[in-house]
C-alpha cells in the first residue's frame, strides 16, 4: 500500500472512535472555526478529551488548526490567539477495491474542455490526453527506479506504478494481468469510451517506462481490467 493510500485508510479508521467522529461532525458542520472549549461544551465531554481527539484529527489530516484572537484586540496585552479547528480542505476517500474516478474525471473533463475550444473530436482529444498522462506516470516511475534501485526501469517499475494507481497487477507467465479496474463503474456504463481511454493511458505508461518488453492490448475478461500487458506480436 502506498503512503497516500495508507494515510487515507488511517484517516478513515480514526473516525471509528465514537467521540472523535462526533467531534469531527460538529466541527465540519460549524460555519466558523471551533475552539476546544466550544467543542467540549457542545458534546458534553471534558476539555482534555476534546483536545486529545481534535489534535488526533489534525494529525490524520481531517481537521486544520487556525489561530485567532477572538477578543478583537491586538498588540501587547491582547492575549494569546485561540487555537481553533476547522475541517481540512483535502478530501478523504477510500474504496475497496481501489477506484480512481478522480483520474478518469480529470481526463474526461480536460478532453471535453479542449475539444470545445479546438473543435477536435472529443474522443481523439481524450486518447491523446490519456496517453500523455500515462507517459508522465511512466517517466516518473523510471526516474524513481533509477534513483532507488540504480537500474533502468523495467517490469518491476511497471508493477509498482500500476499498483500505485489501483490496477492490482499480477505477473502471469510473461504477461501482466490487471486484476482490478480503477474505473469500474464508468467502464460498465461507457465501455468503449472508458476502455479506449484506459488503453491509451497504459500505452503511455509503458512508453514512458521503456524497456519492459510489453505492449498493452484490449483483452476484456469479466471481473478484471479490460487491458492486458504482454509481449507484442511478431511483426
Amino acid at each position: 500500500m502506498d503512503d497516500d493510500r495508507a494515510a487515507q485508510v488511517a484517516a478513515v479508521a480514526a473516525l471509528a472512535e465514537p467521540t472523535r467522529r462526533r467531534l469531527y461532525d460538529h466541527v465540519a458542520r460549524r460555519p466558523v472555526p471551533v475552539s476546544r472549549d466550544e467543542a467540549a461544551g457542545a458534546l458534553g465531554v471534558p476539555r482534555a478529551t476534546a483536545a486529545f481527539h481534535l489534535d488526533r484529527l489534525v494529525a490524520d489530516g481531517l481537521l486544520e488548526v487556525h489561530f485567532e484572537r477572538r477578543t478583537g484586540r491586538t498588540g501587547p496585552g491582547a492575549g494569546r490567539p485561540a487555537k481553533l479547528y476547522r475541517r481540512a480542505e483535502c478530501a478523504v476517500e477510500v474504496s475497496l477495491p481501489e477506484r480512481r474516478y478522480d483520474l478518469a474525471g480529470e481526463l474526461l473533463a480536460g478532453a471535453l474542455a479542449e475539444a470545445d475550444d479546438s473543435g477536435e473530436p472529443p474522443r481523439a482529444v481524450l486518447g491523446r490526453r490519456a496517453y500523455a498522462r500515462g507517459r508522465e506516470l511512466g517517466e516518473a516511475a523510471a526516474v524513481e527506479a533509477a534513483a532507488h534501485d540504480g537500474s533502468a526501469a523495467g517490469r518491476s517499475a511497471a508493477l509498482r506504478v500500476l499498483e500505485q494507481h489501483g490496477f492490482e497487477p499480477r505477473e502471469e507467465g510473461g504477461a501482466i494481468t490487471l486484476v482490478n479496474c480503477p474505473f469500474h463503474a464508468l467502464a460498465r456504463a461507457h465501455t468503449e469510451l472508458v476502455c479506449g481511454m484506459n488503453l491509451r493511458l497504459l500505452d503511455g505508461v509503458l512508453d514512458g517506462l521503456a524497456g519492459t518488453g510489453l505492449a498493452a492490448r484490449l483483452a476484456p475478461v469479466p471481473g478484471r481490467c479490460c487491458v492486458r500487458m504482454e509481449a507484442p506480436a511478431p511483426a
